[in-house]
């Protein structure tokens, strides 16, 4: 899922940097550990010390863009960006406090539910290292839950929202996640029908990205009122995009998994209803049992992958323009390169070559 950590190229980090986007996001990093730092603290009243783990440093803005800190920023990128969004739109700073550790949260809970799908084992919480990855991503589930409801209790109590509220906040993250979570179940078995891209993006990466992303509005959208509530309104789907975008980069950087297991990828969607012949009959080799070629998606694949890049670009750039005529400060501009950079470290070459494929 998307929610993965990125920035993985230093490159990429250096081009944020000189384009000051770090800068500007300095309040947002500092704001996101803070969050960090509560609900690691909030941990220690909900679980028992048995079952923790040695609590991580959590780095400061200045700490995060050192080599030592740089971490923080490639696994927290997209909470950090959004919690940017809701300032520029204007949400006063105790809900703003309330949405940022809210997210961290989800975050937590669609980190441990994709442990559970892809057979993986991480954790962002400081849990101790007991026997079984699905236990502990089961018990990381769980946690998060009990911190999800403190953060929820600590602001009804605060006054920053009421019962009504709060109630909806729930409501609607269940209904918000339940829709994702149906389509990651619908795939368990891996899937026998190639949907055409078009339908791909509108059936699974406006869901699997988009809605995912689009989590981070469930608690905003219960909450605010009046110009602020239609702003909300307006920001949600652009934010969705930008999900939808990075989705499907997160397909041509996991064609080989996703090929393995059979599930919805847009590049072997673009191969099939629209790639050469050539491109075709080497895909069909394959989900027919034949070995997949070393670096297939830049060179098999190449024309198809290059096709999908494009499309990946294209929603960032709706998303970010989208987002600046709402007041948010990012340089619509830089679309292309974050879409290069949002990989994690296995997709950095892949995307550097297709990128390279494009410019020439």
């Amino acid at each position: 899922m998307t929610l993965s950590p990125v920035f993985r190229s230093r490159s990429a980090v250096r081009l944020l940097e000189e384009q000051g986007v770090w800068q500007r996001l300095s309040a947002d990093v500092e704001a996101q550990a803070s969050a960090v730092r509560v609900l690691y603290a909030d941990l220690r009243q909900v679980l028992g010390a048995e079952f923790l783990g040695e609590e991580p440093h959590v780095p400061t803005a200045t700490e995060a863009l050192r080599p030592e800190g740089l971490h923080f920023v490639q696994e927290y990128f997209f909470l950090i960006l959004f919690r940017s969004i809701f300032a520029s739109l204007g949400v006063p700073p105790d809900r703003l406090r309330l949405y940022t550790e809210l997210n961290f949260c989800i975050k937590g809970t669609i980190t441990a539910a994709d442990n559970i799908f892809d057979d993986q084992d991480k954790s962002l919480l400081p849990l101790a290292q007991v026997s079984g990855s699905r236990f502990r991503s089961i018990l990381q589930l769980m946690a998060f839950e009990r911190l999800l409801r403190r953060v929820l209790d600590r602001a009804q109590s605060a006054g920053t929202l009421d019962g009504a509220r709060r109630d909806a906040i729930l409501r609607g993250l269940l209904d918000r996640m339940a829709r994702i979570g149906t389509l990651e179940g619908s795939e368990e078995g891996g899937v026998d029908e190639i949907p055409t891209p078009d339908d791909m993006v509108e059936r699974v990466h406006r869901v699997r990205g988009g809605a995912l992303f689009a989590l981070a509005f469930a608690a905003p959208s219960a909450i605010e009122e009046g110009d602020l509530a239609g702003k909300i309104q307006a920001a949600e789907p652009a934010v969705a995009r930008l999900g939808t975008a990075f989705q499907i980069v997160d397909d041509l950087t996991d064609f080989e998994f996703d090929l393995g297991r059979r599930s919805h990828n847009l590049l072997t969607s673009q191969v099939s209803h629209l790639g050469s012949a050539t491109e075709r009959e080497a895909l069909a080799a394959v989900r027919g049992g034949a070995e997949l070629p070393e670096r297939a998606v830049e060179t098999v694949f190449s024309e198809s992958a290059r096709a999908v890049l494009e499309r990946a670009y294209e929603e960032a750039r709706a998303s970010f323009r989208a987002l600046a005529d709402l007041g948010h400060w990012f340089d619509p501009a830089l679309a292309d390169d974050v879409v290069r950079a949002i990989v994690g470290l296995d997709g950095v070459a892949r995307m550097e070559a297709l990128a390279s494929q494009l410019r020439a």
